[in-house]
C-alpha cells in the first residue's frame, strides 16, 4: 500500500508539471515549443508574430532578405521617419530589402491607438506599404519575446541593451544575423545606414 501511495504521488507530480508546461506554451505564442519545435531561436527571424490585422507571420519567411526591424509610434518627434522608411523600402525592396514595423507604446504614451487606428494613420499619412505588425511592448516586464532576443544577453551579443526610444532599428542580413543596431534618432536614410544595407544586399545568402 505504501509503494502504491508513493507511485501515485510521483504520477501526480508529472501530471502537474505537464500542465504547467502546457500553460506556459499557450501563454507565449511566439515560443518555439508553441510551433512544434523544441529548439531555441537562433535568429530574430525564428519568431512567429502577429501582423497588424491579427494574422500569424513567420519571420522566417524573410530569410534570404535584408531585414530592418523597427519599433514605431504615431505621435513621436521621430514619426516623420515613416516617410524615409517607406522611401527606403520602395528603393530597395526589389533587391531583397524589407522593413518590419512594430508599433509600441513604451515611450511617453506616443502610440496610444489600436491596431486599426495605427494602420489607418500609417496608410493615410505616410502611405506605408512595408509590413506592419501588431502593437507590442519592446521594453519592461511585458517585453515581447522577439525584443528579449534582440536586446538581452546572451542572444543580443554586442547589441544588447534596452530600446532607447521610438524608431530604434536592427538590421538583419540575408542569413538571419543581426549586423547593426541603429539609435532611434538616426534617420533610416542616413548615409552610414544606407552603406550597411547596400553592403548586406550585395552579399549572397549562405547555402
Amino acid at each position: 500500500m505504501q509503494r502504491l501511495i508513493i507511485s501515485l504521488s510521483i504520477l501526480t507530480v508529472f501530471v502537474l508539471a505537464g500542465c504547467i508546461f502546457a500553460q506556459t506554451v499557450l501563454k507565449d505564442p511566439t515560443s518555439a515549443a508553441a510551433h512544434g519545435s523544441t529548439t531555441q531561436p537562433a535568429s530574430p527571424l525564428d519568431f512567429v508574430v502577429k501582423d497588424i490585422d491579427g494574422n500569424d507571420v513567420k519571420l522566417s519567411d524573410y530569410k534570404g532578405k535584408v531585414v530592418m526591424i523597427v519599433n514605431v509610434a504615431s505621435k513621436c518627434g521621430n514619426t516623420p521617419q515613416y516617410a524615409a522608411l517607406e522611401a527606403m523600402y520602395k528603393k530597395y525592396s526589389d533587391k531583397g530589402f524589407v522593413i518590419v514595423g512594430f508599433p509600441a507604446n513604451n515611450f511617453a504614451g506616443q502610440e496610444p491607438g489600436s491596431n486599426e487606428q495605427i494602420k489607418e494613420f500609417c496608410s493615410s499619412t505616410y502611405k506605408v506599404n512595408f509590413p506592419m505588425m501588431a502593437k507590442i511592448s519592446v521594453k519592461g516586464d511585458d517585453k515581447a519575446p522577439l525584443y528579449k532576443f534582440l536586446t538581452e544577453a546572451p542572444t543580443a551579443g554586442d547589441f544588447k541593451g534596452d530600446i532607447d526610444w521610438n524608431f530604434a532599428k536592427f538590421i538583419v542580413d540575408r542569413n538571419g544575423n543581426v549586423i547593426a543596431r541603429v539609435a532611434a534618432k538616426t534617420k533610416p536614410d542616413d548615409k552610414k545606414i544606407v552603406a550597411v544595407i547596400e553592403k548586406a544586399l550585395d552579399a549572397k545568402a549562405a547555402d
